[in-house]
């Protein structure tokens, strides 16, 4: 199946103080997303679901637009570095418009991947990885992944690493 579902990842980076190579992105990201597909089929949101494509949201933008739309969608007034819109796993009366399923939405920060980067206890040698390893855990949400308990935190990181592992996260 997943040789012949095609994957449409669409960017915009409203963030003018970093214009990230968004070809890259989409290219990390699509490898990312084919390896949650092929390893976690039957604990996603996509388990039983037959689908042709598969079509998600990434928008790049600054701490005052996360902390916006977290005041306005969740209720939190505070700057996020990373807001998932998951539209399919969210919604129990989503359904596949054409063949194709809309996981959503990541958006992302850039002033606080730039900061969390440069912090002494981060995982991230620099804003790169940082800005992938947070693309790889919007992706885990976006697939109905969540992470209330200390059992679903690790089993989220563990599989975070897997996924970074697929682009050579370490080379990044």
């Amino acid at each position: 199946m997943l040789n012949k579902t095609q994957i449409n990842i669409f960017t915009d980076n409203l963030f003018d103080s970093w214009k990230v190579d968004e070809k890259d992105v989409i290219e990390k990201t699509r490898a990312m997303l084919e390896f949650y597909i092929k390893n976690l089929k039957h604990d996603s949101c996509l388990e039983g679901k037959v689908y042709s494509s598969i079509t998600l949201d990434i928008v790049f933008c600054d701490s005052n637009k996360t902390q916006e739309l977290n005041r306005d969608y969740r209720e939190k007034d505070y700057p996020a570095d990373i807001i998932t819109f998951a539209i399919f796993a969210d919604d129990e009366n989503s359904f596949i418009f054409d063949g194709d399923i809309n996981l959503g939405e990541i958006v992302i920060a850039l002033d606080k991947v730039i900061e969390g980067a440069n912090r002494d206890i981060s995982h991230s040698k620099n804003k790169e990885q940082e800005l992938f390893f947070l693309i790889s855990h919007g992706l885990m949400h976006l697939l109905g992944f969540d992470h209330q308990t200390e059992e679903e935190y690790n089993f989220v990181v563990s599989e975070q690493r897997k996924a970074l592992g697929s682009i050579e996260y370490d080379k990044i």
